[in-house]
């Protein structure tokens, strides 16, 4: 890495979910992508730090939207619904219905219809999964993890979610169709949800009603434990610097994933500086297993704990017990009734760990790898 490239990672304030800006590049030129968008109650910081970029560089490189629960799909549905996009947007990934049943529809249950409308009328056919050729984003059962690597270098190497995982999402989004539209039937779709006062005539989706939030999330509800499986989650390199990103996953899969890079690298330990842990510090997401695979400084933490209170005492206590560098750091984007236990000076000394908090609440989290 030479002394002006960076790359950096912002946690915006997402409440119980994950909303992540992500740049990198130069003194010359700043790249960028968006992981998820969080709750829609916070839509409006992502809006604003969108509103912040300079008005004739808003693109965006790549966009993720890692799985289909609300806490992370959720402001990115607001963002698309937007007309016309605010931001340019070179690749999208998603793993839609189609994506999920060979020769499948375009729809699926009703968690996945507004959103893959959404996608089909604002991008090209080459901008869904176009890294992918259109196809699922998807680790093989066997062979080299697929790689990508985005304009200006950052080279992002996926690590779930794999064919089986899929499998069950598809059954779990089976279960979930309902009557009122029929899978594959874009129009209708549209034409119901165009008849919500949320829209308004040329002008698409404007703003917040309390309308629109029950709708997204009576349509976006699935099974969680299904959804979380089927997470898109990948290692991100650039210029000597990575982090891992892990949306959801499952940590049996993203351990299995790391092995096989692992053999492909010839390495014993992947060395990164940064993990975006899996589903907010949830105690069913990280295992000694996958911790004895990775060799990292900090790791970021993107809740409030408003819902489902984490991240859980289990997992940060796992972590700084058996993290392989020590001490680890415990990056928190709130400082929260379910983070703030681990802010305590005597503790910190006494487990051998560092806490960081966002120090401006209502703004991303800037770390800088």
């Amino acid at each position: 890495m030479t002394t002006d490239q960076f790359l950096r990672v912002e946690m915006l304030p997402a409440l119980h979910g994950d909303c992540l800006l992500v740049e990198y590049g130069d003194s010359a030129r700043s790249r960028r992508l968006l992981i998820d968008g969080g709750p829609i109650a916070t839509y409006p910081h992502l809006e604003a730090r969108l509103n912040a970029l300079p008005a004739g560089d808003r693109r965006f490189e790549l966009v993720v939207i890692s799985h289909v629960d609300c806490d992370h799909v959720e402001g990115i549905v607001r963002l698309l619904a937007n007309q016309p996009l605010p931001i340019r947007v070179i690749d999208l990934w998603f793993n839609g219905w189609r994506h999920l049943v060979a020769g499948g529809h375009l729809l699926g249950g009703q968690q996945g219809e507004f959103l893959s409308a959404l996608i089909v009328r604002r991008f090209e056919q080459g901008q869904w999964n176009g890294a992918f050729a259109g196809q699922a984003v998807v680790v093989p059962e066997q062979g080299p993890l697929p790689e990508q690597t985005l304009a200006g270098g950052l080279r992002l190497t996926l690590l779930s979610p794999t064919p089986t995982t899929l499998d069950t999402m598809r059954d779990a989004w089976q279960a979930d169709l309902g009557a009122a539209i029929a899978p594959g039937d874009l129009d209708a779709a549209w034409r119901r949800l165009a008849q919500r006062k949320a829209y308004l005539p040329g002008q698409g989706l404007l703003g917040t009603t309390p309308e629109l939030d029950t709708l997204l999330e009576r349509q976006l509800k699935v099974d969680r434990a299904a959804a979380n499986g089927s997470s898109i989650a990948f290692l991100a390199e650039f210029a000597g610097k990575s982090c891992l990103f892990l949306a959801d996953a499952y940590h049996q899969v993203i351990g299995e994933s790391i092995k096989r890079l692992l053999r492909q690298r010839g390495q014993t330990l992947l060395r990164v500086d940064a993990v975006k842990l899996a589903h907010h510090g949830s105690a069913g997401n990280i295992s000694d297993e996958l911790l004895a695979l990775i060799d990292c400084p900090r790791f970021l933490i993107s809740t409030n704990g408003s819902r489902f209170r984490h991240p859980d005492a289990e997992a940060m206590q796992r972590i700084i017990a058996r993290s392989l560098h020590q001490p680890p750091t415990l990056c928190f984007n709130y400082d929260s009734q379910t983070t703030r236990p681990w802010a305590s000076a005597e503790l910190q000394k006494q487990l051998n760990y560092r806490a960081e908090y966002n120090p401006r609440p209502d703004a991303p989290y800037l770390i800088d790898l």
